[in-house]
């Protein structure tokens, strides 16, 4: 499965789980979508739901989705 990645353009309430204009790893969860949260990997390592609008698409170079993947992995 492809992986996905967000930036957070958004944290209150949130300030020790999430880095602004940081990306992060986003899983797909259907459930989560229909409450409009994404289940992010937070600076735990874990993954939690986060409201949606917390978080901004970013298009990332090929090259760098690979290395994310990578370092992921």
């Amino acid at each position: 499965m492809k992986r996905h990645f967000m930036i957070c353009v958004n944290n209150r309430d949130y300030e020790a789980s999430l880095e602004i204009r940081k990306i992060y790893e986003v899983l797909h969860d259907k459930t989560a979508e229909r409450h409009h949260q994404i289940r992010v990997i937070d600076e735990s390592g874990e993954d939690y739901l986060y409201p949606e609008k917390y978080f901004a698409p970013v298009r990332l170079p090929s090259i760098t989705k690979e290395k994310l993947e990578l370092t992921a992995a």
